[in-house]
């Protein structure tokens, strides 16, 4: 049986490469990217919902699929304040797997992030833990949580000392074995090879996926 997948972040760095994998894959029948500008895309699968994640209500009708994939994601530097970046990474998230479940949506996989943790001192990790607690309080029949590691690869917008950490992670990748192995940086390829995988793996609850475990299910 066919399903319909959702996609928020279709134009970031992991999801750039999962909505390929998500159009190529013959589990679904239909692609629905929701995001702010076209993902320039051109595909019979493929119907693109243009519109601020402010206003998410206000197109609440055409976000119903049976498996939904949320890439979004910033830094404090892009975001530029604190307010900014929790509503990027935790109210428009949120707000958007809301919305899908309650239009009976099954299935939740998630980009977090290494460290997540709501009891944590670092607001980036507490941000991210919180989301993790939130999406999970939902009740979907499955919800798959990543935490990849840095992400390495090609992003639209430069940020030039997350490049230089990637260059100094590659050079090093060697030093990160055994119980370190989840420190290692991760390619957004094998993130998003590891989202359509867990998806089609037919998970039920809640399923954590550490980097160095993302990197064996992509």
């Amino acid at each position: 049986m066919s399903k319909i997948a959702l996609i928020a972040g279709s134009t970031g760095l992991i999801g750039r490469q999962l909505l390929s994998l998500l159009i190529e894959d013959p589990s679904y029948s239909r692609v629905i990217s929701v995001s702010r500008r076209p993902t320039g895309i051109s595909n019979f699968k493929l119907v693109e919902v243009i519109t601020s994640f402010d206003n998410l209500n206000e197109v609440a009708t055409q976000l119903k699929a049976d498996d939904i994939f949320i890439c979004l994601g910033s830094t404090l530097k892009k975001a530029g304040s604190k307010e900014l970046f929790k509503l990027y990474d935790y109210s428009y998230p949120l707000e958007l797997a809301k919305l899908c479940f309650n239009n009976g949506a099954k299935q939740l996989s998630i980009v977090s992030a290494m460290g997540a943790n709501s009891d944590s001192t670092f607001f980036y990790s507490r941000v991210k833990g919180d989301l993790e607690t939130a999406v999970i309080n939902l009740g979907f029949t499955a919800t798959n949580i990543l935490r990849p590691s840095l992400l390495i690869g090609e992003r639209e917008d430069e940020r030039t000392m997350e490049s230089m950490a990637q260059q100094f992670y590659k050079s090093l990748g060697w030093v990160f074995v055994g119980p370190a192995k989840k420190y290692k940086a991760i390619d957004g390829n094998i993130v998003a090879s590891a989202m359509i995988n867990i998806a089609n793996s037919n998970l039920n609850g809640v399923t954590i996926f550490d980097s160095n475990e993302i990197e064996t299910k992509g």
